[in-house]
């Protein structure tokens, strides 16, 4: 069974600029290094919410402290725990356009030291990042920030970018116990009402769409089961959560289905429409007047699988568990020669 990712949010602005790596006194300073990161060649991929697998860029700003690293014992173990939000904490609220230095703290927390780390841009609202940035040598039990000048999309929105950490060999190290590590910003006066958007753009800036053109035309097949246990499964977890149960709304049944029809008939995983529609232009074209809204897709499996990995990532699951949402909406579409099968979309917003 082909598995792959989930996701959830906004597409961003490039930023040219420059690496440079500062060092401790008397400490020799490598010359920066661009590692460039590709997603593995199989569909056996997962992602955060709401994502575009990233585009190669090598633009961006990062500034490093470096540490030196000693050698490894063969049977070391490796583990990686991100301190604090040493500036941009979630939902910082920033100018549109404004240039911002983003910095993580993190510390080894495993038993091998790192040598020949990177920080990789995996998907969402790229903002000016680096496809891939070099990580200090650190040694094991030390701390290390790493920081990364970026700037704002230039329309009021919410916008979020996901990163991994890698080790030399390109393999993925989960941070404490999530995949990903994340930025997420607020720009103006934050997610854009229907009423309010700007016409011809989305709230991510891009050209805004119907419903019926994103409704992409080709023989798909949907599954009224699959979106019923889906509703059923999220209810569950709030009730389990003593959070109230959420109403199923056709508008918004609507536009989650068609934007699954729209990615299955353009093999594509995105919260990006092929018209360049994000979710409250989507939901607004269905009839559907949003004070808020928020959107998490899935591509590659059933609907327990899609819901059990949606779950497991923070994310995903405090989606599902939001306090402002009170309605969704959830499409599937499938068709055997998509590049991922089936296609979960579920759109969770309030009046």
């Amino acid at each position: 069974m082909k598995k792959i990712w989930t996701l959830f949010l906004l597409t961003g602005l490039f930023l040219a600029g420059c690496v440079s790596i500062s060092s401790a006194p008397g400490t020799p300073t490598a010359p920066p290094q661009f590692v460039t990161s590709t997603l593995p060649p199989t569909k056996v991929l997962v992602l955060p919410s709401t994502i575009t697998p990233a585009t190669p860029n090598t633009t961006g700003t990062v500034t490093l402290a470096v540490t030196s690293a000693g050698t490894s014992a063969p049977d070391c173990k490796v583990q990686a725990v991100l301190l604090e939000d040493v500036t941009i904490p979630d939902d910082t609220q920033v100018a549109a356009g404004e240039t911002f230095t983003k910095t993580w703290r993190f510390q080894n927390s495993g038993t091998c030291h790192w040598s020949g780390y990177t920080i990789n841009f995996l998907a969402g609202d790229r903002m000016g990042a680096p496809d891939s940035a070099p990580v200090p040598d650190t040694v094991t039990g030390s701390t290390v920030d790493v920081s990364l000048e970026l700037t704002a999309p230039i329309a009021d929105g919410s916008y979020s970018a996901y990163f991994t950490l890698k080790n030399a060999e390109g393999e993925s190290i989960n941070v404490g116990t999530e995949k990903t590590f994340w930025l997420k910003i607020i720009v103006g006066n934050g997610a854009i009402s229907p009423t309010s958007a700007p016409a011809g753009t989305s709230s991510s800036g891009g050209t805004s769409g119907n419903i019926s053109s994103a409704t992409a035309k080709c023989d798909f097949s949907g599954n009224a089961g699959y979106a019923s246990q889906i509703e059923s499964l999220i209810n569950a977890e709030r009730q389990k959560n003593g959070l109230p149960t959420l109403t199923v709304n056709s508008l918004l049944t609507t536009a989650a289905q068609g934007h699954s029809a729209d990615m299955v008939c353009n093999s594509m995983l995105s919260h990006s429409g092929s018209d360049g529609s994000y979710v409250n232009t989507r939901i607004a074209a269905a009839g559907y007047s949003a004070s808020y809204s928020e959107e998490i897709i899935y591509a590659g499996g059933g609907s327990q699988t899609a819901f059990d990995w949606w779950m497991s990532d923070k994310l995903h699951r405090d989606a599902i568990l939001s306090t402002q949402s009170t309605e969704m909406g959830v499409g599937y579409a499938y068709l055997s020669s998509s590049a991922y099968g089936g296609y979960f979309t579920v759109d969770f917003a309030s009046p």
